[in-house]
């Protein structure tokens, strides 16, 4: 399982020209599932998301949390992020968790988060083309794959 965080200063998704998703200061996550991934996978990707101190403190320090900073959270599925780039000039997906699997996994992700960080999360939506728009506060960008926990 990996994301990609960014503190945002705003960030939306937009599906057919209607905004499903809009947020001021917090994080936008992209989340994508391998079939391998397990409940330890989104139990350490949780615990990284709400509690990774990337937000200013009064100093101007990123020494906040999430939780710490009480932000808002967008959490997009997109399995482009377990592409294959070795060969040719096509991204291969074969990593990316079919759906049937990847669904439940996301769908896990998003409950496990909502009760960590005690609060509703707002979401783009599994499958769909979605529109995209951040503000990117920073910038700042994590990229964590909790198979590769450095």
């Amino acid at each position: 399982m990996k994301t990609v965080i960014q503190r945002v200063s705003k960030a939306s998704v937009t599906i057919e020209g209607e905004k499903v998703a809009n947020i001021k200061t917090g994080l936008l996550v992209l989340l994508g599932v391998v079939a391998e991934d397990t409940q330890e996978d989104i139990d350490f990707l949780v615990r990284k998301t709400a509690n990774l101190r990337i937000f200013n403190d009064e100093n101007g320090v990123m020494n906040k949390s999430l939780k710490d900073c009480n932000g808002e959270v967008i959490v997009v599925s997109q399995f482009t992020l377990h592409a294959a780039t070795k060969k040719g000039n096509r991204p291969s997906y074969i990593k990316a968790a079919k759906p049937e699997i990847a669904i439940l996994l996301y769908e896990k992700f998003l409950s496990s988060l909502e009760k960590e960080l005690n609060k509703k999360l707002q979401t783009g939506e599994f499958g769909a083309d979605m529109k995209v728009e951040l503000l990117n506060d920073g910038p700042v960008t994590i990229i964590i794959d909790s198979k590769n926990k450095e």
